[in-house]
């Protein structure tokens, strides 16, 4: 399989020190792939296949189906990027025609604890953040 542009080709180590703690750049230190983690679990179309997947095996049409506006290459790239990142399980079952379903693994169960955490605490402040953006719009617009 050939590696992604901008993946590296092993782990590396993103570990800090007490001295790395002020200028803690996730970012931009070396040899540190949190930042191509993150955009690939954080984008819209992984958080929706990993948000449709919690407690529940689904197989590809009913993904497409529930999620609006994905097209078929989109969500068979995001499902084999997730399977890649060892969030998503794929199982091929031998029946003619093929049925293949998609699950969440283990791991993908914590990233899913982590969402939820976000989606609450995005219902939670949703009105101060309309309250902040007519606030910026109005001062940007006069």
């Amino acid at each position: 399989m050939t590696m992604e542009e901008g993946t590296l080709n092993s782990p590396s180590r993103c570990e800090l020190t007490e001295a790395d703690y002020e200028a803690f750049q996730w970012d931009t230190r070396e040899d540190c792939e949190v930042r191509q983690i993150l955009d690939r679990v954080a984008d819209k179309w992984s958080l929706l296949v990993i948000a449709l997947l919690d407690r529940n095996t689904l197989r590809f049409t009913e993904l497409k189906d529930k999620i609006d506006g994905i097209s078929q290459r989109m969500l068979t790239t995001t499902l084999r990027h997730l399977e890649r990142d060892g969030l998503v399980e794929r199982t091929v079952y031998p029946v003619v025609p093929p049925r293949v379903e998609y699950a969440l693994t283990p791991l993908g169960m914590t990233l899913h604890k982590t969402i939820r955490s976000l989606v609450t605490w995005t219902e939670e402040h949703q009105n101060e953040i309309a309250v902040a953006r007519a606030r910026y719009d109005r001062r940007v617009g006069a």
